[in-house]
């Protein structure tokens, strides 16, 4: 048997040269350093498939099964692929394994690399990308993602646009029917977590995604802003500031842009209270 290298490795040095320069220089370091131990050195030896307990999730949000099926390519490998969801790293997907992320409904972008010696990329710049798809999932539902470099479901999902990037290349989102196939989830063993290659699923993303969702909106209701400012100085309802005076001036009609940014920070500002409240309700001994 002879292991798969991707590729050939560079020398140590230039790993870490080129995560020192990134880093140095404030640039995003994907990366999965002592995360990355593919099949080859450490089979995966979790307990076979079993779907999750109803109790171990909330369907107010939506629950996300990853699965490898056995490959003799994926066998041979010497580092697994990372799986990012929404920008962060949460596992390395090893062959003939199955893992879950309970995830906020919404739009939930799915990301996958390849490193090299634990390196993946830089900013927007991926060594190999093996896939880069936005999915968007309701409350109270199940998705099954599929990975395998040598293998395709044996029918699309019917919900998916065939030009979706889920729809075609190495992973895929697939039916029930589909995952609970012959030699598919089913076959798949836990990705449990240890010393040779720690991960951070089978858990809650919520108040990540939340967080994060909160931080991408603000980003672009500012930027909505910026754009109805501008049109309303070509349209003549912005009065500029004095040169006297440099704190006046500003847009003659109220922006609609503003009482968004208003309404989604009282949104926010009501979860925060509500996760205050859901840790007030648990039992102190002091």
């Amino acid at each position: 048997m002879i292991p798969r290298l991707y590729p050939a490795a560079p020398r140590w040095s230039l790993v870490l040269t080129v995560l020192a320069l990134g880093l140095l220089s404030g640039c995003t370091v994907y990366q999965s350093i002592g995360k990355s131990t593919g099949g080859f050195l450490h089979p995966v030896s979790g307990p076979d498939f079993v779907h999750i307990a109803n109790d171990q999730w909330s369907r107010d949000n939506a629950l996300i099964y990853f699965y490898r099926p056995h490959s003799q390519w994926a066998a041979d490998e010497i580092e697994s692929p990372s799986v990012y969801v929404d920008d962060h790293h949460y596992f390395n997907f090893r062959n003939d394994s199955y893992t879950w992320l309970e995830v906020a409904p919404g739009e939930r972008h799915i990301a996958m690399r390849r490193p090299l010696l634990g390196l993946e990329g830089l900013n927007s710049f991926s060594l190999s990308l093996i896939a880069d798809a936005t999915l968007t999932v309701e409350p109270g539902q199940i998705y099954y993602l599929r990975y395998s470099e040598v293998s395709t479901p044996e029918t699309p999902h019917p919900a998916l646009d065939p030009e979706h990037p889920l729809a075609q290349g190495d992973l895929r989102l697939v039916t029930r029917e589909v995952a609970m196939g012959p030699d598919e989830i089913m076959s798949t063993r836990f990705l449990n977590s240890d010393m040779l290659a720690p991960n951070h699923a089978a858990t809650s993303l919520v108040e990540v995604n939340q967080d994060d969702d909160y931080e991408r909106d603000m980003a672009a209701l500012e930027e909505a802003r910026e754009e109805e400012i501008e049109r309303l100085k070509a349209s003549g309802q912005y009065r500029e500031a004095p040169w006297y005076w440099p704190f006046g001036g500003g847009p003659t009609v109220p922006l609609e842009s503003d009482r968004k940014i208003r309404e989604r920070e009282q949104a926010y500002s009501r979860l925060e209270k509500e996760r205050e409240a859901a840790e007030g309700d648990g039992w102190w001994i002091f």
